[in-house]
């Protein structure tokens, strides 16, 4: 895979990432792909006066958040079993980013769940209002998740590549590819 160069705006600097971040780097942009549809979709939820019974929607959107779902949980396996544990070992895991890191996913992952399970549980007509209601899980989770993929790309990311030694790069690469 070939390296991606952007500015690290913490440090100033142009940060080359190698074939593991890089390939990371390239999920989000998959990963946004399906958030922005969703997210989109999530939106309009409630939001068709015309429309007395959003359950058909909220269906189809549980649908996305199950394939979204899906392609997350294997990404972020990467970055839980792999990738933080390396950075950890340089900057500790208790507090700062790795810390930051762990809560977003735990917290993506939650909404995300939460959405799915309140959609799947739909027996009787939906409001426009209860529609909102479940809805607002899926928008949350696109909202950490945007916050959060900048953050690693812009701090996380070069970081690793800045402290991790070519062979940790090197292990790193061929870990992720067993997930």
């Amino acid at each position: 895979m070939e390296n991606m160069s952007f500015q690290c705006h913490s440090m100033g600097e142009e940060v080359s990432l190698g074939p593991a971040f890089s390939q990371l780097k390239q999920e989000h942009v998959q990963l946004r792909e399906q958030m922005e549809l969703s997210l989109q979709l999530a939106q309009a939820i409630g939001e068709d006066d015309s429309i007395s019974d959003w359950r058909d929607l909220l269906n189809v959107l549980r649908e996305k958040a199950i394939q979204f779902q899906r392609q997350l949980y294997l990404h972020s396996k990467r970055e839980d079993d792999f990738v933080f544990p390396a950075i950890a070992k340089y900057i500790g895991r208790e507090t700062g980013p790795i810390a930051v890191m762990e809560y977003e996913h735990k917290l993506a992952k939650k909404n995300l769940e939460s959405f799915i399970t309140k959609a799947g549980q739909l027996n009787e007509p939906v409001n426009a209002e209860q529609a909102k209601e479940i809805a607002i899980f899926m928008i949350d989770c696109c909202t950490v998740l945007s916050d959060h993929f900048m953050k690693e790309e812009k701090v996380l990311f070069p970081m690793g590549e800045r402290l991790l030694s070519d062979r940790e790069k090197d292990d790193l690469e061929k870990m992720i590819q067993t997930v």
